[in-house]
């Protein structure tokens, strides 16, 4: 595992902190939850934004939001009394397949600069 994946995993726990964190702000009325739930998202973004320079962009999203799902499913199982229905956890699981699928079959080699692949379209 390179470092544009560690720093995408890094970038997919804010992310789950942050989505998780929407729901102790109340709407962005409590001040500290809403300070911290938005200094994630701006971390998570930021993350992202430095794990897409080595990996393809599709690729790093689609990680990124996949993990965050979960581990917000995941939280919200475990911290507020969501459901547990079996359906629920199929689809669950079929969102870690998913995200173990794309890091199997991409390749860990740097992705070509937006204006190279973008002039290669032109």
């Amino acid at each position: 595992m390179n470092q544009y994946w560690i720093i995408l995993l890094i970038a997919a726990a804010f992310e789950v902190a942050w989505a998780t964190g929407l729901k102790y702000t109340d709407g962005f009325t409590r001040l500290w939850p809403s300070v911290a739930t938005i200094a994630a998202m701006i971390i998570s973004m930021y993350l992202l934004a430095r794990a897409a320079t080595g990996l393809p962009i599709g690729t790093a999203y689609a990680v990124w939001t996949g993990i965050g799902a979960v581990g917000t499913a995941i939280a919200g199982i475990v911290f507020m009394n969501e459901s547990r229905d079996w359906m629920r956890l199929v689809c669950i699981g079929l969102i870690i397949l998913g995200v173990v699928g794309l890091k199997a079959f991409t390749n860990d080699g740097p992705s070509p600069p937006a204006e190279k692949a973008v002039s290669d379209v032109s």
